[in-house]
């Protein structure tokens, strides 16, 4: 990609954008208590689960979502973008929230990636700790889009993960360059990314280059491409939707993924990373 930034976007999980730009509106906002609500002087500066979305009693697996942010940037995130992540939170929840399926839109302590700092990904870290912490051994799926996307993917080698959905995914193309980016931590995990063919933000090469090398240190990794679309996904939202959720089920409780999921995760490269994600996807799955 060129330098993050442009107008403000509207991606699968609702409004975020890529990092960078004047007009964006990035993830975050004040951190709230467990229960959603807003945060006590104290807690300012601090991440956040938010609110829980899911099953009401027995927790058997939990999503973290991860929304997008800026490249650099030590003020705390805005409100909007964290909300932005709510319909896909709500959606896992409505469809797998039987099962025992909880879901929390991580608020980040800060709204940019800066550098050697990572703060997104210290802060997915952070939450998959407080995860344990409240529910105990549960297998956690990070879900991350744009910014979010790469911390999931940096953030995936913690012990309570088991799977990362990348949508649209935020890589730089220098410094450190994206043929640099770690995926050692990805092994021993189920992952999925998904990108745009038209995405003008977040360079889709980058992420087919990613899921190349990462493909070699773990065979349980895929790729789809939503042909058309760009950073937004929005051209083809319900196949996204009907994609993320099919994944979790499939990679939290074990129920077997549609068929192009599993033809996607069996095929070598570069046919399982560049599978084409069909019109109508999931129509039948009732997601």
């Amino acid at each position: 990609m060129g330098t993050p930034g442009g107008p403000a976007s509207t991606p699968v999980g609702g409004p975020a954008n890529a990092p960078g730009g004047p007009a964006s509106t990035p993830v975050g906002g004040p951190a709230g208590t467990p229960g959603g609500g807003r945060a006590s002087a104290a807690d300012r500066g601090r991440a956040s689960l938010g609110k829980a979305f899911g099953a009401d009693r027995s927790v058997h697996g939990v999503v973290l979502l991860l929304p997008g942010g800026h490249p650099a940037g030590t003020r705390r995130p805005s409100a909007l973008a964290a909300l932005g992540q709510r319909p896909l939170a709500r959606r896992l929840a409505r469809v797998a929230g039987p099962e025992g399926l909880v879901t929390h839109v991580v608020r980040y302590r800060r709204r940019g990636w800066n550098g050697a700092a990572a703060d997104p990904v210290r802060d997915a870290e952070w939450a998959a700790d407080e995860v344990v912490r409240r529910y105990g051994d549960v297998p956690v799926c990070l879900v991350g889009t744009d910014m979010g996307g790469r911390a999931a993917l940096h953030a995936a080698g913690h012990p309570a993960v088991t799977s990362v959905l990348a949508l649209a995914p935020w890589l730089p193309a220098s410094t450190p360059s994206a043929d640099t980016e770690p995926v050692r931590q990805l092994a021993g995990r189920r992952v999925l990314l998904v990108h745009g063919t038209n995405d003008e933000r977040t360079d889709p090469d980058l992420s087919f280059r990613l899921a190349e090398r990462a493909k070699k240190v773990n065979r349980d990794v895929c790729r789809f491409e939503v042909h058309s679309d760009g950073h937004t996904l929005h051209q083809h939202r319900s196949e996204v939707l009907a994609l993320a959720v099919d994944f979790v089920r499939g990679s939290l409780f074990g129920h077997p993924y549609a068929r192009p999921v599993t033809d996607a995760l069996a095929a070598p490269p570069p046919l399982g990373l560049r599978m084409p994600l069909a019109s109508g996807f999931g129509t039948s799955l009732g997601y």
